[in-house]
């Protein structure tokens, strides 16, 4: 009826005068009729009133009837029909991030993992057709989040991941393998690893240069991200007169990080502040696009004539009532 849009919607609050119009026209049709004083009309109540009687606002409510349909004539109902036909390749994501205990340093703000949660969130919001799945580790290494398209789901359990949830420690091996048993089974024309560490592989049992021969096997491509400042970082340490902070050495691996990448297809990179690691994903985000063609048809049909068309035959009643069976004597 109201069709699926409205091309000037702006003109729908003119029916909000549709009201005070009809009160002011109504209160000045009082004050030029005609009244007549008798000394008593009990006479008369017990007849019926007429038709004539029954219908005398009639012309008033069917005018101010046809003023708004014609207002939502105005406002122009459309109706849409569309074709979308939209062809993609896909692409498994799977991001990783380090929890260990040295990630709470502080050399980012407020720390690595609250950095590194962050920048994530918005790689997330950047991305609109693929599946993005969570997979967090320190000694060991598990599923936060499986791949999944419920982009909402996942930043609430992003929001979730904190130090402490796993025994400390750092798994890169376990972690990688953790990842290509998510997206083995894809049938994604791409899978990417994104795996975020600020050390050196010290536990699990799978060695992450194997790890990474096994997602190479599968077409996974790893970008490793490694964080931490150059030289030493702040860390938070708890004593009993409240927490210190201390600086502790940055231990991280970068000759296996590369090698990781490039055994995959992939790239390291070093993020030492917010800001490179913020611009890190947003290459990252940049390198894997995958070309999406549309084609769209959409077709607008005016709807309103009909509203028009009513507007008008109401004003034609009004004339014909008011100049016939509701005509007024002077």
């Amino acid at each position: 009826m109201f069709g699926d849009r409205f091309a000037n919607p702006e003109f729908l609050w003119l029916l909000l005068l549709i009201p005070v119009i009809g009160f002011y026209l109504w209160r000045r049709r009082k004050q030029f009729s005609v009244e007549l004083q008798f000394s008593s009309l009990s006479i008369l109540s017990a007849v019926p009133r007429s038709l004539r009687e029954r219908l005398y606002n009639m012309p008033l409510v069917l005018r101010m009837s046809a003023l708004a349909l014609f207002i939502l004539a105005l406002a122009r109902p459309q109706s849409v029909s569309s074709r979308q036909n939209i062809s993609t390749e896909g692409i498994d994501i799977v991001l990783e991030i380090d929890l260990s205990g040295s990630m709470v340093a502080e050399d980012f703000n407020p720390n690595r993992i609250e950095a590194a949660k962050q920048v994530a969130s918005d790689f997330i919001d950047g991305r609109s057709n693929d599946r993005i799945g969570l997979v967090v580790f320190s000694a060991q290494s598990f599923t936060q989040c499986p791949l999944t398209t419920d982009y909402p789901v996942l930043k609430s359990l992003l929001k979730e991941v904190k130090n402490g949830m796993i025994e400390d420690g750092t798994a890169i091996g376990l972690a990688i393998a953790n990842g290509v048993n998510r997206m083995k089974d894809s049938k994604a024309k791409s899978r990417v690893m994104i795996l975020l560490t600020d050390g050196v592989n010290n536990r699990g049992e799978i060695d992450p240069i194997t790890a990474a021969r096994i997602a190479a096997t599968y077409g996974i491509r790893i970008y490793t991200v490694g964080v931490g400042a150059q030289g030493e970082a702040p860390y938070p340490v708890q004593t009993p007169f409240g927490i210190r902070r201390q600086m502790i050495p940055v231990d991280l691996d970068e000759k296996a990080l590369t090698q990781i990448a490039d055994m995959t297809g992939g790239k390291y990179f070093r993020a030492t502040d917010n800001r490179t690691l913020k611009s890190i994903y947003k290459e990252i985000d940049k390198m894997e696009r995958t070309k999406i063609d549309v084609t769209a048809y959409k077709r607008y049909s005016e709807l309103y004539s009909g509203w028009l068309f009513a507007g008008l035959a109401l004003v034609l009643l009004e004339a014909g009532l008011s100049a016939s069976v509701l005509r007024k004597n002077p």
